[in-house]
């Protein structure tokens, strides 16, 4: 009954994502058109098949796909040697690419339009082992903590270089593969990978390093399919005519019989296979972990299977035939200002309603600590995908060469991930990637094969493609231009919100001798709070004074009190390593909230080696009724006792934690004692 209910679930979300494209389509259709196209019960029947499939679909992923490949990512991020996590992200890059429903889709347009050279399965490998490819170098540069900007202004040179040298008729195509590898099922494998792995290996930030998987993934294909172009339009002859003779018409509806209905299951399961093998080969031969509810899973499949089939024959039936209707209708109107606002509306109705981009959306906000709104960061991105259909429409109809929009656009790209906040860049990349998906992709192929069917002097395979480029393109320049404007407008993330404004309620009550009354940020602000402090005292020799307050420093304290220290020892009893009157000392008195205590102590006697080759005194002491001292609003923050939202204690350990960290990493390159062990 769960299962059942959750499928009803994802049956109303999977329709509610196609009503904002419905609603767009019947706009124009009935108010600028102004007629019912031909064929519209199989076009609705379409959609419903569309709906329904992309539900099983869907369902199948969350029983069986996900869960073990999301464990499998989780485990290889903390247990796998590197060698085989490269390996398991390139055959998961592999495998989820070669299922993509919307690869299979614009595969088979392809080489449908294309005289014979290209070829439908050929042109999947070389886009899934472009994926794979990718998948294994953005985890190579993930475990190396490369900076992403690098590999991606080296991916676009690459891009660019080829185009100059790649035939015509396969350069659109190959920019638009670039965005229709990252859809429903690699998002989210990929994505977990990523995170995993960057919240796990020590020095990475998941938000910098834990996102760019999908923006690799959609640079490479755009290099190989155009390689893949060099040779089959240099070595394969066309099997019809030199040059491909389409009239103004629309695609046919799809004819179903219980044979193509058990071919195409057939194929889908061809597709599907890989994955399963891939994740039963690492669970039982790599990682040697059984799979939990082993029969769930298989269901799983078997549910993948069937809504992809139904997705496929759905988009066939409906979007594919009514986006072509549309566009001849479309050029037929004298105004072409009318396709363009076509163009913007369903590019930004289909990227909001996009599942992909709302998983990524959600998880840039739960990473960022809300930094980063994830409904502001769906708006921007759809501005940019509705941005970029507009004027790949518009170079349709112009006639212009793609590859000089595509230069251009990446020299924007370049620009602004210099200019903008480094935590937004990743992101920024990969939203590129998640825009163009289930929804999106089909329609607008269609929009683009149907404008340039319908347009005289252009050409299908040459003109057609290139709007789901557009599409992946502007997003990365629009979220970026998001990033920057958060950075001016000091929008903060939750932490720092709370930080900020934790001291409102605090009031200055400085007769209670339960609270603390501290300074804010050195100004003439005070409050009283609830705080533990401690006092440390050190005692060293004068000439290692300035050695132990830099090293105190270091580990948070923010201000010293310097003493003159003279002593000597009583009677036999000598005091520790004072053996004269004229030894002269300093001693260091620290007053800290309770979080630094044991860092400041740590990080002093590691300097100054005092428990082992060096000489002085460290200890510490609780304080009461601490009046007067000055604190930064992030200490206030972390050693406030009464703080309700955040664990205090938790905050102080791992305030200690990175402490002890950087403590100990300077007492292995200087103390002799550690390094001889």
């Amino acid at each position: 009954m769960t299962q059942f209910n959750f499928f009803l679930k994802l049956l109303k979300e999977s329709f509610r994502d196609l009503i904002p494209i419905v609603v767009v389509i019947l706009f124009f259709q009935l108010a600028i058109i102004q007629a019912v196209p031909d064929g519209w019960v199989s076009t609705a029947i379409g959609l419903g098949i569309v709906g329904v499939g992309l539900a099983i679909f869907l369902q199948g992923l969350e029983i069986g796909i996900f869960p073990v490949g999301e464990g499998l990512a989780r485990d290889f991020a903390k247990h796998g040697t590197m060698l085989w996590v490269l390996f398991f992200g390139f055959l998961i890059g592999f495998g989820t690419t070669i299922a993509e429903p919307a690869l299979a889709v614009i595969a088979d347009k392809a080489a449908s339009i294309s005289s014979g050279r290209i070829d439908a399965t050929i042109l999947r490998l070389v886009v899934a082992g472009s994926v794979g490819f990718a998948i294994f170098l953005g985890v190579y540069r993930i475990y190396k903590g490369h900076p992403i900007h690098y590999y991606i202004i080296a991916g676009y040179i690459a891009v660019v270089s080829v185009t100059f040298f790649a035939p015509q008729e396969i350069i659109g195509l190959a920019y638009d593969l670039g965005g229709v590898t990252t859809s429903t099922v690699t998002v989210p494998l990929v994505a977990a990978l990523g995170i995993g792995l960057a919240s796990t290996i020590k020095g990475r930030n998941p938000v910098v390093d834990g996102f760019g998987l999908i923006a690799f993934a959609s640079l490479t294909p755009m290099i190989f399919v155009q390689v893949y172009g060099i040779a089959v339009y240099n070595l394969v002859e066309a099997k019809e005519v030199t040059e491909v003779v389409v009239e103004a018409s629309v695609s046919s509806v799809a004819n179903i019989t219980f044979s193509s209905i058990l071919t195409g299951i057939g194929s889908v399961i061809k597709d599907v296979a890989p994955i399963l093998l891939i994740i039963l080969f690492f669970q039982y031969g790599v990682i040697k972990k059984k799979i939990e509810n082993i029969k769930t899973v298989f269901f799983g499949f078997a549910l993948v299977i069937i809504g992809l089939y139904a997705f496929i024959l759905g988009l066939e039936m409906g979007l594919f035939s009514l986006g072509e209707t549309m566009a001849y209708q479309l050029t037929k109107r004298d105004s072409v200002f009318v396709i363009y606002a076509f163009a913007f509306a369903i590019g930004f109705s289909t990227t909001m309603a996009e599942p992909a981009l709302m998983a990524i959306a959600k998880k840039a906000k739960e990473i960022s600590d809300g930094k980063i709104n994830d409904f502001a960061l769906r708006l921007f991105v759809a501005f940019g995908v509705a941005m970029g259909i507009a004027l790949g429409a518009f170079r349709i109809v112009d006639g212009g060469h793609i590859h000089y929009y595509i230069i251009v656009g990446y020299i924007l790209v370049i620009i602004l991930t210099f200019i903008a906040p480094k935590y937004i860049i990743p992101i920024a990349y990969d939203s590129g990637g998640v825009t163009t998906s289930t929804v999106t992709v089909p329609l607008v192929a269609a929009l683009g094969i149907g404008l340039a069917t319908n347009i005289e002097g252009r050409s299908p395979l040459i003109d057609g493609f290139g709007l789901i480029a557009f599409a992946s393109l502007f997003p990365m320049i629009t979220v970026m231009l998001y990033g920057i404007i958060t950075e001016k407008l000091g929008i903060k993330s939750d932490t720092e919100i709370e930080a900020a404004n934790i001291l409102k309620d605090a009031l200055i009550d400085a007769e209670n001798m339960d609270l603390a009354t501290v300074n804010i940020d050195g100004s003439d602000r005070r409050h009283s709070l609830p705080m533990d402090f401690s006092a440390v005292v050190i005692i060293v020799p004068k000439d290692k004074k300035i050695d132990a307050i830099q090293a105190a420093n270091k580990a948070g304290a923010p201000g010293v009190t310097v003493l003159r220290a003279d002593g000597i020892g009583l009677g036999k009893i000598d005091n520790y390593y004072r053996t004269s009157f004229e030894a002269n000392d300093a001693m260091l008195l620290f007053l800290l909230p309770q979080s630094l205590v044991n860092p400041v102590i740590k990080s002093i006697i590691h300097s100054l080696h005092i428990t082992t080759t060096g000489k002085g005194i460290a200890f510490a002491f609780p304080l009461t009724h601490m009046k007067g001292i000055s604190l930064s609003r992030h200490d206030i923050f972390v050693n406030r006792k009464d703080h309700k939202n955040i664990d205090s204690e938790e905050l102080i350990k791992e305030e200690e934690k990175k402490a002890e960290e950087k403590i100990t990493e300077t007492a292995v390159v200087h103390d002799p004692i550690i390094n001889k062990k």
